[in-house]
């Protein structure tokens, strides 16, 4: 593996807590991927209405921002990798609850949601610091777009298993199997983590201050603007989508192709995107892939079929890698240039994540509201149109970001990841 990945980097240096960190990616990936959108079509079974899987949804995005600056606390006492397994401890326990409280789920869809919100904080927390600390700035392309490709993968491979396993089962059973797959990997991660070097940061955790930065800093202002907007489209995006396959199709199995092709492309689009977009190109390849992904909600957003929905898989599968890669790096570049970043990089961290589930809220917040005045088929193809929009705000607010020369002096040496894929 060492070398396969020497040879994909190239002259970029390749450490073992570097390989460490892809692998507990990918576990995770996988994970998340055999199972998580299936969580939402368990729910939409069960209940059969929006509501119930908003509600979920928003348990995850409230609690998951609290659980970062709780993390974040926790990050500047002891060693991260502690933090990292209490996230994917709490990620077991999330699926450790769906099995044991099996069909009465969608009555407790907030407090599974919760649940699951207090891992992903625990856990993306710590995986982005120690991602910082692990990669130099020269890896960061190269991180990114590896991790793009190990979670395209496990998009491929994850949906379609348990779709295949759910069809070919009777229904309940399949559920529980997936759900137990995931838990089993889930456990192989923290076994990794064993394996990472200990790191453990020094001083108070200054969240006001680098919360306040915004005013000093434009470019921090800028970014933290833009992932408002990329929370605005993934807060409905991620369930709706999932549950319109399901609808339209009535097969898990179905769901499975569709994130297989998604995922598909999105895997070879990865390998393209590490190996050629440059800085110099990033804000170029963020509004290629903004307008792409924008639309192409407009293929399956007033008349659907499966074929519609298949091509609009195709083209954000193509459009993903192009925003992600040079979105996440330009991000981290910023926070690497930013005042004190090396001491206060988990805060720098906290913040940003802060801003996306922002987002995330309010958009759920008005897909509430919305669904409760106005009939759900009716309204919520004119919400996916607006909050659409949300990754062209992305580029209107990245085009003006300038970050000179690289300097080194008081500048993060390690570099972050990508978060999981939004339908």
């Amino acid at each position: 593996m060492h070398k396969s990945l020497k040879y994909i980097a190239g002259k970029i240096d390749i450490s073992r807590d570097l390989i460490l960190l892809l692998v507990i990616g990918g576990l995770y990936s996988l994970s998340i991927f055999l199972s998580n959108t299936f969580v939402n079509i368990y729910l939409w079974k069960q209940a059969g209405d929006y509501t119930t899987i908003a509600f979920y949804n928003l348990g995850i995005y409230l609690f998951q921002p609290i659980t970062f600056i709780l993390a974040g606390k926790i990050a500047k006492k002891i060693d991260r990798v502690i933090v990292l397994r209490l996230g994917v401890i709490f990620l077991s326990l999330f699926f450790l609850s769906v099995l044991l409280i099996a069909e009465q789920a969608a009555k407790y869809n907030f407090m599974l949601g919760s649940v699951l919100g207090i891992g992903y904080g625990f856990y993306w927390l710590a995986f982005n610091v120690l991602t910082f600390e692990i990669t130099e700035p020269e890896s960061r392309d190269f991180f990114n777009g590896f991790l793009g490709v190990l979670q395209s993968f496990a998009g491929m491979v994850g949906p379609l298993l348990a779709g295949t396993i759910i069809a070919s089962m009777q229904e309940n059973v399949g559920y529980s199997v997936i759900f137990t797959m995931s838990f089993i990997l889930f456990i192989g991660a923290v076994i990794c983590s064993f394996f990472l070097k200990r790191r453990q940061a020094e001083g108070l955790f200054h969240f006001s201050r680098v919360l306040m930065e915004r005013a000093h800093n434009k470019n921090w202002k800028r970014v933290l603007n833009a992932h408002v907007s990329q929370g605005l489209r993934e807060g409905i995006f991620l369930f709706v989508i999932s549950i319109w396959v399901f609808i339209t199709t009535q097969s898990e199995f179905a769901l499975g192709m569709f994130n297989l092709f998604l995922s598909g492309l999105s895997f070879v689009l990865y390998f393209i995107v590490t190996k050629w977009v440059k800085p110099s190109l990033r804000k170029k390849a963020i509004l290629s892939g903004a307008l792409i992904l924008y639309f192409s909600i407009y293929i399956i957003l007033f008349d659907i079929s499966y074929t519609q929905l298949m091509i609009y898989a195709a083209l954000i599968g193509i459009a993903y890698p192009v925003v992600n890669v040079p979105y996440a790096s330009l991000t981290y570049d910023v926070i690497g240039k930013a005042r004190k970043a090396k001491e206060l990089r988990v805060e720098y961290i906290v913040v940003r994540e802060l801003f996306v589930n922002i987002g995330r809220v309010t958009s759920i917040v008005i897909f509430l509201t919305a669904i409760t005045l106005f009939p759900a088929e009716t309204i919520i193809p004119y919400l996916l149109a607006i909050f659409g929009l949300g990754h062209l705000f992305i580029y209107l607010f990245v085009k003006d970001i300038y970050l000179g020369s690289t300097g080194k002096k008081d500048a993060i040496t390690k570099e972050p990841v990508t978060d999981e894929k939004n339908r």
